[in-house]
């Protein structure tokens, strides 16, 4: 049995069908042209998009466990993150201020109206939420394209930190080709409608 994620013919148009294995700890950087089929494919892995094939978490296939929780476990961080209630906090379980000095946050932002902060306090908020349900495989759609430089190093290590203490996986989209070395491991990139390790 295999642990960490694996896709066996996981097929979402306009791609072809992927196979793939990644193992905890690690992280994988996805990039491809805007349209190609990143995000399409994350909601598929998250079984947020109709696909064909599968994805198995630690040996378990998605459709051996109820939606709800394999979405708990392989969480979709979407470019656009949604809020429902006013404040932030709202949206968090209680403890959530340890993790805000990592993300460059102040204790405040999480009683501040959400329409009062930016976009990019707003793009950490939602990591830091993600991060808050204590999921296996982390969907990252561009977590760090609103930030700043320091921001977008802050947001990599609380990331990397976080897998190195989990033991949780992260699929990390990127157009930064920087941002893709800093992060190690490996890289995966769309050409035509492959899926194909990057050169």
């Amino acid at each position: 049995m295999a642990e960490g994620l694996v896709l066996e013919g996981l097929a979402v148009p306009p791609l072809e069908p992927v196979d793939l294995h990644l193992a905890p700890g690690t992280i994988t950087v996805l990039r491809g042209p805007s349209g190609s089929g990143k995000t399409r494919l994350l909601r598929a892995i998250a079984d947020l998009e109709p696909h064909r094939g599968r994805a198995l978490l630690d040996g378990v296939p998605a459709e051996a466990m109820p939606a709800p929780q394999w979405r708990r476990k392989v969480a979709w961080l979407p470019a656009e993150p949604r809020w429902w209630g006013a404040r932030a906090r709202d949206h968090f379980p209680p403890g959530v201020e340890a993790g805000l000095t990592a993300a460059g946050l102040a204790a405040t932002v999480l009683d501040e109206p959400l329409e009062r902060l930016s976009s990019g306090q707003l793009q950490r908020l939602a990591l830091l939420r993600l991060l808050a349900r204590g999921p296996r495989v982390l969907l990252l759609d561009e977590p760090t394209a609103r930030l700043d430089p320091v921001n977008t190093r802050r947001i990599e290590r609380l990331v990397g930190e976080h897998l190195a203490r989990t033991g949780a996986l992260a699929l990390w989209v990127t157009h930064d080709e920087e941002q893709a070395a800093r992060l190690g491991g490996s890289v995966l990139e769309i050409r035509g409608r492959r899926l194909e390790a990057a050169a």
